[in-house]
């Protein structure tokens, strides 16, 4: 079987060794080149045309979210981010992502010994899942750095209770796929809750993020929060979300119950609760994403009435959580990602 070829971009030598010789230990994996900065990198892409990038992004010269945006749009490649877990690495990650980066991996920051393994083990992963990535559509793409929006002080939509609910979920590529469905969504859109699979810690950095560029209220959810129109609900990492019904209000509970799906938040105990507490009242939104979570809850939000889309193969980064959502029969609709928040926004406006 054909090796996948891995690309080393980092500035430390002790880190370029031991990713070098983490990853070279698994037999699919080929590391071709290591390099000291995105310029040596540069080079390296064109002489060895890698599958995948590994990219340190916080690097001196230039910095790892400057060198995607220039990247992606004239070589797309699929690159996984090696980063710190301080504040600040949490934040820039989230830029990488929405520079083109499909998905990411931590440093250790603690138990050093045990952390490299750990990375090791899911960076060997997530290069496999990030080799059948789909970033074609980055091509001649302009990408630009997201703007802090203003929200109107004087809307009232957050005040109001939400009659509907829409549920979102994401894995791989998710992060941007989130994106680009929320920020085209206006403040009185009903109240949204959304899983993506997301470590403890990132998922606030996530949140915020969204929250600066969007027009909806966007934070991590906290156990209790009600479901607001125009208000996003992101379910915190390493805690299931689930939507419940108290009186006339929806709210979140979240808990630390075993992984489902192999997930902790996974979207199938988010969507499984939403199919029993709102039923036909609810919007189910299935995004890239590798493997199957979500598939069956989305088929249960699918026979309680609610309506689905799921993201189609073309826009997908990974087409593996709506392949499988779409074949179980929990899809109604397939669509480009730049078409769901218009179909959202057509469902909800309908059913008014």
């Amino acid at each position: 079987m054909k090796k996948i070829k891995v690309l080393i971009i980092d500035d430390s030598s002790l880190v370029r060794d031991i990713l070098k010789k983490g990853l070279s230990a698994d037999d699919g994996l080929e590391v071709v080149g290591a390099a000291p900065d995105v310029f040596v990198g540069r080079d390296m892409i064109v002489k060895f045309r890698p599958d995948v990038l590994t990219l340190d992004i916080e690097m001196p010269r230039m910095d790892g979210v400057e060198f995607l945006r220039r990247l992606m749009p004239q070589f797309p490649v699929p690159v996984v981010v090696v980063s710190s877990l301080t504040q600040k690495g949490k934040y820039i990650t989230i830029q990488a992502l929405e520079a083109g980066a499909v998905d990411y991996v931590s440093k250790p920051a603690t138990d050093v010994a045990r952390g490299l393994t750990e990375m090791m083990n899911e960076l060997r992963t997530k290069v496999k899942i990030a080799s059948t990535a789909n970033v074609a559509h980055w091509k001649n793409k302009k990408i630009e750095p997201k703007t802090t929006v203003t929200k109107d002080p004087t809307a009232k939509a957050l005040s109001e209770s939400t009659d509907k609910v829409i549920a979102i979920g994401a894995s791989t590529g998710g992060t941007e796929a989130i994106r680009q469905v929320i920020e085209e969504l206006p403040p009185t859109t009903p109240g949204i809750v959304v899983v993506q699979h997301m470590p403890k810690g990132f998922t606030k950095t996530f949140a915020d993020r969204l929250n600066e560029i969007c027009l909806m209220n966007v934070k991590e959810a906290e156990d209790g929060d009600r479901i607001l129109r125009g208000r996003v609900l992101i379910a915190p990492g390493d805690y299931h979300m689930k939507v419940k019904r108290s009186g006339g209000q929806y709210i979140v509970e979240l808990d630390q119950n075993e992984k489902v799906s192999g997930h902790r938040p996974s979207v199938d105990v988010l969507f499984h609760s939403v199919a029993e507490y709102v039923g036909a009242n609810a919007y189910g939104v299935i995004l890239t994403g590798m493997g199957s979570d979500g598939a069956k809850g989305m088929k249960a939000m699918f026979d309680a009435g609610a309506k689905t889309i799921g993201q189609d193969q073309a826009s997908s980064v990974v087409y593996g959580m709506p392949k499988v959502a779409f074949e179980v029969g929990g899809v109604q609709t397939q669509l480009p990602l730049e078409r769901i928040a218009g179909q959202l926004m057509k469902l909800v406006n309908a059913d008014k």
